[in-house]
């Protein structure tokens, strides 16, 4: 039998199997289902009420608010209580209340563990792929057959290589490895297939960066992204509460024989600070291509952009400086966890000091929610996943997205600027 990826591992795992092949079609038994306040249970709880079905097991559910909080008007207001009722009356007790972005949060709490299946309502539910985990998103009505069954049925995914070689200079991230990838590829050149990220650029990234990498799987177009559990990962979880017995690295590696629809490789030493264009992540260019374009606002936000170690890399530039004036810096740590140990750490501080407005640990502009919404053509850089038009705020306003090192160097600077001049 030909050798098995780590995503053919994992479906076969998750359906009772010895294994599974690209093509076929398997019915997974679901180890954890996430939902959020947007779509999650105002979606289901009707369907749900008209079928007279209950959830098959609420301990392996997770509900997150995140999108309308905190609640500004009555119809937020009325959206994130029926996700506070619903758990009650459902029996799920993993329900997380305004502490964060659920692909941040559910990692935090050691719910995610190499070998598990999972999904979530939300199309950055692709981010537990860091941790080894078959995780991906799905829609309401899919969600209402997992919450009633337990299962899903999948399509084994053939699986995308991405070699990454070297290691990455100072002032380049992972966010920068996908804006790169995604302008090669396209947003559809994952193919809704699995995609690997593998190299020893790769094994250099903390679990933050690796996050990065499996959350913005979806802007490329992959149904899952991967990273091949390793003593990062183990380290990781351990600090999160998972008992060591509950963390197998072994088993979950792609099979040295295994098949591959196709492999990319590149070069980190050599890639640059990458910057997308208004309105697609899929039109970077190196951060030197940008220099003259001056920005209103630097935005810091987002599941992709400002975790723990994102807010720690915007302070590396911003320590010591401030920023320009008529340039706004928003930033909206991804949970409280990791604003209580950036304040803890003097990350916070340095942030503050240099002029940053600290908003609510939500969603926030990135799903153009809330009160910080950008206006009409202000010009903004954000370490958000998406620029689509109009995404964030005013459909004249032009959105360029960037690593934590470029939006904060930005916003000193007034300007795109190269983090490599500040830091150096």
């Amino acid at each position: 039998m030909m050798g098995q990826t780590l995503a053919q591992k994992l479906l076969a795992r998750a359906s009772g199997r010895a294994a599974a092949a690209p093509g076929e079609i398997v019915t997974c038994r679901v180890d954890l289902a996430m939902m959020h306040d947007s779509g999650g249970p105002r979606r289901v709880k009707p369907m749900l009420e008209k079928l007279g079905a209950k959830v098959w097991n609420p301990d392996k559910v997770v509900v997150v608010t995140d999108h309308y909080v905190p609640a500004h008007d009555a119809d937020s207001r009325k959206i994130v209580q029926i996700a506070r009722d619903w758990v009650k009356e459902a029996g799920v007790t993993r329900f997380h209340d305004m502490e964060g972005i659920c692909h941040v949060v559910v990692p935090q709490h050691g719910y995610l563990r190499p070998g598990m299946f999972a999904v979530g309502g939300d199309s950055h539910s692709s981010t537990g792929g860091a941790f080894g985990a078959y995780m991906f998103g799905i829609g309401a009505t899919e969600m209402l057959g997992v919450l009633v069954t337990g299962e899903i049925w999948v399509r084994v995914p053939q699986t995308i290589r991405m070699q990454w070689h070297g290691r990455l200079r100072a002032g380049v991230s992972a966010k920068d490895m996908m804006l790169r990838m995604c302008t090669r590829f396209g947003m559809d050149g994952g193919q809704y297939q699995a995609v690997e990220y593998t190299g020893d650029a790769v094994a250099a990234l903390s679990m933050p960066e690796r996050m990065t990498l499996a959350n913005m799987t979806a802007e490329l177009g992959g149904q899952v992204g991967l990273v091949a559990p390793d003593a990062v990962t183990h380290d990781w979880l351990r600090n999160a509460g998972v008992a060591a017995h509950d963390i197998e690295l072994a088993t979950w590696q792609s099979d040295a024989d295994a098949a591959y629809l196709s492999t990319h490789a590149f070069d980190a030493a050599s890639l640059a600070p990458q910057v997308s264009r208004p309105h697609t992540p899929a039109d970077a260019d190196d951060v030197d291509a940008f220099g003259g374009v001056r920005i209103d606002v630097a935005y810091i936000g987002a599941c992709t952009g400002a975790k723990l170690e994102d807010l720690r890399m915007a302070a590396q530039v911003l320590r010591g400086r401030r920023v320009a004036t008529g340039t706004r810096l928003l930033v909206a740590p991804a949970s409280a966890a990791d604003q209580a140990r950036a304040a803890q750490d003097g990350t916070l501080g340095a942030l503050t000091d240099a002029g940053a407005e600290l908003l609510p640990n939500a969603c926030g502009a990135c799903a153009g929610y809330g009160e910080h919404r950008f206006g009409e053509d202000s010009v903004v850089i954000s370490t958000t996943a998406r620029n689509f038009k109009g995404r964030m705020g005013a459909a004249s306003s032009q959105v360029y997205l960037g690593s934590p090192y470029t939006v904060a160097a930005s916003a000193i600077a007034g300007r795109i600027a190269d983090p490599r001049e500040v830091l150096a």
